[in-house]
């Protein structure tokens, strides 16, 4: 758990290095919902998504509960692309503690169409951040 824990938080790096990756986090209301911690730790989780929001190259997008229709894979995923689509990755995050990576053409178009829809279901960057600061003050 520590090893998951060290590479979340070096992965984070990228963000706030000289010059940063673009980043957009997609993120299903539920999991905007779930009462982990309290109402403390649930106001500082939600505060920071703000706040990573507020970068230049970080973009935030919510996918509410009214979503017509929910593409899922059933766990969160990861997809670097660049400027060769040969090298982009999928990064799963597994839930026997590792990280699995996938590259394959098939496996990537998969990604790449749920990416998609995933993004066409979310609330804009503007609503988004106004649906986490609704949830803020609703604590």
């Amino acid at each position: 758990m520590e090893h998951r824990l060290t590479h979340r938080m070096k992965r984070q790096g990228i963000l706030h290095r000289e010059r940063p990756l673009p980043y957009t986090a997609i993120i299903h209301e539920s999991a905007l919902r779930i009462r982990f911690g309290g109402p403390d730790v649930r106001r500082g989780q939600l505060k920071h998504l703000l706040d990573m929001g507020e970068l230049p190259n970080v973009t935030v997008r919510v996918i509410p509960f009214d979503a017509e229709y929910y593409p899922s894979t059933g766990q969160s995923f990861d997809y670097v692309e660049g400027p060769v689509p040969q090298l982009d990755t999928v990064q799963l995050d597994t839930h026997h503690g590792g990280c699995g990576f996938l590259d394959g053409e098939a496996q990537l178009s998969k990604y790449r169409a749920v990416l998609d829809h995933m993004e066409s279901c979310a609330l804009g960057p503007a609503e988004s951040h106004d649906f986490v600061q609704s949830l803020i003050q609703d604590i």
